[in-house]
């Protein structure tokens, strides 16, 4: 069925990567091991197909099945030491040994257990709906005669053809056999796969191209040998067996799963990888499992309570059998009550070491409960919780591209409050990714009066009128539209503009200019059929800059065909706009190599023209010596452009002779015909001939405006005592100047510049050998840390460090690194300028390894992922680069200027929360295990509990478990206002202050305090008197309920007097646990003897009616509080923390004196010296 005309192309003339035939000598592999899989075009159920069972083509992201989840999730549950102690103490219970019935030992496992199986559950269906969803989405398959009908992607086989419409996702890993364009070729977005939102261009065989119709496929069959499954995105080697021809296949036939078909009608394929097979899915690896500092710390924590059980047990179990051997002496028998001459084994003094060995059992089950057993589901509940506050902050949401702050994992939400060290991509994530042509160099003048960011910041610094925004001539303009009125555009000089530019001495070198912005690049138009407007989509934001300003200035690119360029242009004769179409021979492509792209283009004067545009650093040394009649203004400019924090480049272009373009061109498809594995680089021997002796033009420079708030966030970042690094792939030059626009760096900071770029290493790069280069150089390294740490080691004065690539390969070296981190540390700022991805993770990983603080990185591109992986904490710009950050990240935002609120905010409370709820945790189980370690021994070590097996069971469970976890999830020492406006605040966090090994022992002791009043006072109180009115004494069941009572309500208040933001639900769980207690109890003692056992009627009967019971609560809760109260009061009145102190600031009401917040904030540990503020100060 036809679908319309085809567009024509001809792409064998055009792409480096497009044309080639490679031949059939490279693909002897095919057969061989690895290189094994066949496949039959058109039938997918050939009988060999079905033999060689492929995979096929759902697909599954889920960690568990229905069949798995059960085995494999209690697998899990299981591996921590905790939950695997607590199974085997339920085990033990079903033994003689036990001092509780087995159910109370089993339930609180199995409610932990449970609960944690089921958020574990729920996740995994959220992935099983993402799954259903993806699996189920349609496209066309061939029906076998020549029809095509919709089917889902999960009943899709390997061998079926497939029609693909555009903007429609590839349901596989298909084999491009042709498209709407007469050539088979197709633009195809592979955002998903790496990032990249520019398009790349695909071409099928030239054996399957015609193959325009859906009839065409009724009779098609082909046998396709290739490569068997494999993770490599960007290789692909095979055959096509088509009426007995064999074509050779590589990349430029295969398209991918999940990557996007754009600006192509349609295309046919075949399947090739279906499923887990296909390239996208053997990519896929589990993004690298972090834990926070806290947890590891907990984990230590939990470690050390089981050595004191351990030990208790150990000495308890010693004592129990030295008194148990004594216990019968020639026939007297000193605790009779046991009848230790006709006792069982756990008290024959016969079997002493026999007897101690069991009560060491008994004692390690017993004292279970000074581990917390719900821990950890409850802080995996404060954590998910905590997530979705972060994720519905309304502050955090930015409405221009819709998007808030996403947490993607929770494990790291206390980590957010205590980094140390922030690494920071430049592009995208300081600055928009948003380029806008703003100045240009052409035969040696500069135009352009716009002012950028960065000059405003140089004017600053220089005391210059600029720094007041003073631009007279655009001012009211700026006022008025607040911002550029064409996207890419914010060029302004009456000169060329409005096409004033014929008037201009050098009106042909303009021309040529503007002609070649329009002309040399890749950029595809779309034109909007109403308005007539054109729009372009490019391979990056620079590029869009540089045919929006052709555009603008008078030359609109408006067609493209494989083999034409069209374009609306300004004639300099006759003045008027002209319709010119240039055929486009050959383009050659940018790469970070080459760091210049061609195009060869013949005019309609029958012309040759070479039309080139590159960085500096490469155009300047292949210009011809005969044409440098402005190449010193020009450098001048491109020199000044950097500084003021533009992107250069260098435009320049040379006329070809017929014969020398017919001999290059020969060579030139030579060498795209080979797919050997120096193919590139004999392409680029072939292209280096031929862009020499070019004609300068002149330089263009596009700015990449900061990010709004970056330079405010910045400063209340290091007001927080967090260093910031950046890490970027621009020149030093650029860098530096972003880094003063920012604040990061400011005037009279001292810079120490390490870099190779001296006229010594120079002279060794031209006349020696590459070791000694690498020798020489490595020194010079050496030498500059080495120079750089004298002056630092001792100074008072702010230095800032920036260093270029080359350099930092050297500094990263193993003998090396120690010494560049010393002086980095001791530096206020670090720069790090063309810095490669690999080069960035190395410098993170030094840095998180090197300090052992927290680091914290953050980016916004599919090169920043390493880095991201790398850093404690991966944050991801959801930008203009695509998603391959976000996807990698830990926590994404919209813009750098939600980090602060992300870190000292949410970072502050979530850290303050999580180690105030862990310290709380190990308070009250170490004070509910010590009374009854306490009533173990006050009872010999008999192994006798103080309470009832049920008191013991729902202890952490019901009447101690919703408090901590409202204190997790809502308390605040102080509001998100005065955490933004006092920044100090984060650095309890840095200090890590709130759960070091002073604070968490002085829990710990609360609790050993909290024990020993209960015990005592109550032992003390009941011990041999009579309880009531009736003169009945005290027995078990009443002692060990009266303790409990005095338990619940002291850890309950203590909980009370710990929270600083009371909410309506802090009320609802502290006094409802209590409360819910004494229900428990009226209902549990009204229960049968049988069930209640100890409990049974103990309150209504003894305990209510006695004043004796009232009072000595009243009386345990107040001596248990007084310590910590009292204790927190002091330390509030004469030596509070930096949260104190606000806290003081609010209740006086001077939040706003400067004079005595300025005081506060000089109890910083870090003095500030980058930022808005020590910029102030510097003054």
């Amino acid at each position: 069925m036809a679908r319309g005309r085809r567009r024509k192309l001809h792409l064998s003339k055009i792409y480096t990567f497009a044309c080639g035939k490679p031949s059939v000598k490279d693909h002897d592999q095919i057969g061989q091991p690895g290189f094994s899989r066949v496949v039959f075009c058109n039938e997918p159920d050939h009988y060999e197909a079905k033999i060689r069972n492929y995979a096929d083509n759902y697909v599954r992201t889920t960690k568990y099945t229905l069949a798995s989840f059960l085995p494999k999730s209690l697998f899990e549950q299981f591996r921590r030491v905790a939950n695997f102690f607590f199974l085997v103490t339920g085990i033990l219970s079903f033994t003689d040994v036990a001092p509780y019935s087995a159910i109370s030992a089993i339930l609180p496992l199995t409610i932990v257990i449970a609960a944690t199986m089921v958020k574990e559950g729920v996740e995994d269906w959220h992935r099983k709906q993402q799954d259903i969803e993806v699996n189920n989405r349609n496209v066309k398959v061939h029906n076998g005669d020549g029809t095509f009908h919709d089917t889902e992607w999960r009943n899709l086989k390997v061998g079926d053809i497939v029609r693909v419409e555009k903007d429609q996702f590839f349901p596989a890993d298909i084999l491009l056999l042709s498209s709407s364009y007469e050539d088979g070729a197709c633009y195809v977005e592979t955002m998903n796969l790496d990032g990249e939102t520019n398009l790349k261009l695909k071409q099928a065989l030239e054996a399957t191209s015609s193959l325009s119709e859906d009839s065409d496929f009724q009779d098609f069959k082909a046998v396709i040998r290739c490569e068997d499954p494999n993770a490599h995105l960007y290789t692909f080697v095979g055959t096509m067996e088509l009426e007995e021809r064999h074509c050779p296949l590589n990349p430029q036939q295969l398209l991918l799963r999940d990557s996007k078909l754009r600006n192509t009608d349609y295309i046919y394929g075949a399947v090739i990888f279906t499923g887990h097979d296909t390239k996208v899915i053997q990519n896929s690896t589990d993004a690298p499992s972090k834990r926070s500092k806290v947890e590891k710390k907990m984990d230590k924590l939990i470690y050390l309570l089981f050595f004191v059980l351990f030990v208790i047990s150990f000495i308890g179990s010693i004592i129990f059998g030295i008194i148990t051997k004594d216990d019968l002496q020639n026939g007297r028998m000193k605790r009779w009550y046991l009848r230790p001459d006709d006792t069982t084994v756990f008290y024959d003094p016969k079997k002493a070491p026999i007897a101690a060995i069991l009560h060491f059992l008994t004692a390690v089950m017993l004292y279970t409960y000074f581990i917390p057993i719900s821990l950890y589901v409850s802080i995996e509940i404060v954590k998910v919780l905590q997530t979705i506050f972060i994720n519905q902050d309304i502050h955090m949401y930015d409405e221009e591209t819709d998007k808030p702050a996403h947490a993607r994992t929770s494990n790291l939400n206390e980590e957010l409050g205590q980094v140390d060290t922030i690494l920071s991509d430049k592009t995208g994530t300081l600055t928009c990714n948003s380029m806008e042509f703003i100045k240009c160099s052409v035969a040696g003048t500069a135009y352009g009066r716009g002012i950028t960011e960065v000059e405003r910041a140089m004017a600053k610094r220089k005391g210059s009128p600029l720094a007041n925004g003073v631009n007279s001539n655009d001012k009211a303009e700026d006022a008025k539209s607040g911002k550029s009125l064409v996207k890419g555009f914010n060029f302004k000089d009456e000169r060329i503009m409005h096409g004033n530019w014929v008037n201009e001495p050098h009106a042909d070198v303009i021309q040529g200019f503007l002609r070649l912005l329009a002309i040399c690049h890749t950029a595809i138009p779309e034109v909007d059929e109403e308005t007539g407007h054109v729009s372009y989509e490019a391979e990056s934001p620079d590029e869009a800059a540089f045919v929006i300003a052709a555009r603008e200035l008078g030359f609109e690119f408006y067609k493209r065909t494989q083999t034409t360029i069209s374009i609306h242009e300004l004639d300099l004769v006759s003045g008027k706009k002209v319709e010119r179409v240039y055929d486009l021979l050959n383009v050659l492509e940018f790469n970070s190599t080459r760091k210049r792209m061609s195009v060869i283009v013949r005019n309609q004067e029958g012309k040759l023209l070479l039309l080139c545009k590159g960085a500096d650093s490469v155009m300047f040394e292949r210009l011809d010596k005969n044409s440098l009649d402005f190449e010193e203004d020009t450098r001048n400019h491109v020199n000044q452009y950097a500084d003021a924090g533009l992107r250069t480049l260098i435009l320049a272009y040379r006329e070809l002779d017929e014969g020398e373009y017919v001999e290059f061109n020969k060579k030139f498809i030579e060498a795209k015909s080979s797919v050997s594995a120096d193919r590139e680089a004999l392409i680029d021997e072939v292209t280096e001939r031929m862009e020499r002796n070019l004609v300068l033009i002149g330089a263009t420079a596009v700015e990449d405006k900061l990010q709004h708030g970056v330079p405010d966030c910045i400063d209340k970042l290091a007001q927080a005592g967090i260093k910031i690094w950046v890490l970027t792939g621009d020149k030093m030059e650029t860098a530096i100047n972003i880094g003063f626009a920012c604040s990061l760096l400011r005037q009279g900071m001292k810079q120490i510049i390490i870099s190779l770029e001296t006229p010594d290493i120079k002279a060794l790069e031209k006349v020696e050998d590459k070791d000694v280069v690498t020798k020489a150089s490595k020194e010079c390294v050496l030498q500059q840390i080495t120079t750089g740490k004298t002056q630092v080691t001792g100074s008072s004065e702010a230095y800032a460090l920036i260093i270029d690539g080359k350099s930092l390969a050297y500094a990263l070296q193993d003998d090396v690194k120690n010494l560049f981190l010393e002086l980095a540390i001791g530096c206020a700022s670090v720069i790090c300028c063309r810095s490669s991805p690999k080069q960035k993770a190395l410098v993170t990983r030094m840095v998180k390894l090197g300090t052992g603080k927290t680091t914290l990185a953050i980016g916004d591109g599919a090169n920043d992922v390493g880095m991201l992986q790398e850093a404690d904490i991966g944050i991801g710009i959801s930008g203009v680069e695509g998603m391959q950050a976000v996807m990698s990240s830990d926590v994404s935002i919209a813009q750098f200027q939600y980090l602060q609120r992300l870190l000292l905010v949410h970072g502050h409370w979530c850290y303050r929360r999580i180690s105030t709820m862990i310290c709380y945790f190990f308070y009250k189980n170490i004070t509910f295990g010590f009374t009854l370690f306490l009533y173990e021994a006050h009872a010999a070590f008999s192994g006798q509990p103080a309470y009832n097996d049920w008191f013991m069971t729902f202890y952490n469970v019901f009447f101690t478990s919703l408090p901590p976890i409202a204190l997790g999830v809502f308390d605040q020492d102080v509001s998100a206002r005065f955490c933004l406006k006092f920044p100090l605040l984060y650095q309890e966090g840095v200090q890590n202050v709130l759960f070091n090994w002073r604070r968490i022992l002085s829990w710990m002791f609360n609790g050993v305090y909290s024990a020993m009043i209960i015990f005592f006072f109550c032992i003390r109180a009941l011990d041999s008197e009579a309880f009531n009115s009736a003169g009945k004494t005290v027995g078990r069941e009443i002692l060990g309920t009266t303790m409990y009572t005095c338990l619940v309500w002291v850890v309950n208040c203590q909980m009370a007097l710990t929270i600083n933001y009371f909410t309506l639900i802090h009320h609802i769980f502290i006094w409802g646990s209590i409360a819910l207690w004494y229900l428990f109890l009226i209902a549990f003692g009204a229960m049968s003897p049988s069930i209640s056992s100890t409990a049974y009627q103990v309150f209504v009967e003894a305990l209510a009616p006695a004043p004796t019971f009232w009072f000595l609560i009243l009386f345990v809760v107040i001596s248990a509080l007084v310590p910590f109260y009292a204790y927190s009061a002091l330390q509030m009145r004469f030596y509070p923390m930096y949260h104190g102190m606000i806290q003081w600031l609010r209740l006086e009401g001077q939040t706003d004196d400067p004079e005595y917040c300025n005081m506060v904030r000089q109890r910083s540990i870090r003095p500030q010296t980058v930022g808005v503020s020590a910029r102030r100060v510097a003054r």
